[in-house]
């Protein structure tokens, strides 16, 4: 049975991946900002067949309070099997671009709150000599474009600190997945034009979960952006700066 840490548990992505664990029967620990909203979440998944769920309220910006979570999370479950990492925001970036103060606020959420937890949640995994990390970060990261590289340098800095971390711990017992969802149809995304490879909440979930228990330590969520996301790293740099690309 799985003992199931899900921080940032109430984005549409980990809640859909959080059904798949709640219908095996884990045991799952949910952390985020809106206790009503992780109490309809906790009450979903016990409907589904989780064999326990608990809820911790943190906005993850206040990087302490980290370290309160998952000294919880060990001490109520005796030790983690896995910690999904879930949590973001996709900035403005015209009103990035005008606004320093937003440009770090989207920074501090999406890399230094993140790189804060991962470190902690690491040294956990370390010492149990066991469990596996999934990071949910972004095709954003492969490539810098103009029309959201705030968010994207963010990914970016995640998937480098992720690649060295799968190092670290490599013989340690602990596995590090970073999972790269393209753009899914999610109240996060509801502003923006919805182009033909989007894909649900639902079916980015049921991704990040298989990811999440299968054997491969980088994943395109779904598969096809692995090949488009290449090709675009391969584009000139003189040319790059030409063009306007969107998912």
């Amino acid at each position: 049975m799985k003992r199931v840490l899900i921080a940032g548990a109430t984005s549409a992505i980990a809640h859909a991946a959080a059904r798949r664990f709640a219908g095996e029967g884990a045991t799952l620990m949910l952390a985020a900002r809106d206790p009503d909203r992780l109490a309809a979440n906790a009450a979903d998944l016990c409907v589904l067949g989780a064999a326990r769920v608990e809820t911790f309220v943190i906005d993850f910006d206040e990087t302490p309070r980290q370290a309160e979570l998952l000294a919880a999370a060990e001490a109520d479950f005796g030790g983690l099997d896995l910690i999904l990492v879930a949590w973001g925001v996709l900035p403005d970036q015209a009103a990035c671009e005008g606004s320093v103060a937003l440009t770090l606020a989207a920074w501090q959420t999406n890399a230094t709150a993140t790189i804060a937890f991962l470190t902690r949640a690491a040294m956990l995994l370390e010492r149990q000599r066991q469990g596996t990390l999934a990071v949910i970060s972004s095709v954003a990261g492969d490539r810098g474009r103009r029309d959201n590289y705030v968010y994207g340098a963010a990914k970016a800095a995640i998937d480098a600190f992720l690649q060295g971390l799968r190092a670290r711990l490599h013989g340690a017992g602990v596995r590090v997945i970073t999972i790269k969802p393209g753009p899914t149809d999610t109240p996060m995304t509801a502003h923006r034009r919805k182009g033909p490879l989007f894909v649900s909440a639902e079916r980015a979930g049921d991704l990040v979960y298989r990811a999440a228990i299968g054997s491969r330590e980088v994943v395109y969520a779904p598969a096809w952006w692995r090949p488009i996301m290449l090709a675009i790293r391969l584009i000139p740099e003189g040319l790059m700066k030409r063009l306007n690309l969107s998912a």
